[in-house]
């Protein structure tokens, strides 16, 4: 079975091993017929601590790796910030 994955950009890196990730996603309100805006945060594993904030990250489903990450960091699109 294929893992998940999405990109978003990265909110947090203070962690040790740990950024937070925000994915945004937009869709259209049923009975407003808005365009509405919603994020998430994913705490990620970053083995190297590679991952700057402002960045643009790729991040994958994993085995849980502690109590909050079951994402891991796979790419990078060059800093944005």
């Amino acid at each position: 079975m294929p893992k998940r994955t999405m990109r978003g950009v990265v909110v947090s890196s203070k962690q040790d091993k740990t950024a937070i990730v925000r994915i945004e996603r937009t869709f259209t309100h049923p009975m407003l017929k808005k365009i509405v805006r919603r994020s998430s945060r994913y705490h990620a594993h970053d083995e190297g601590n590679v991952a700057v904030e402002g960045q643009t990250v790729t991040i994958r489903e994993c085995a849980p790796k502690s109590k909050l990450k079951r994402w891991e960091l796979v790419a990078d699109e060059g800093n944005d910030a």
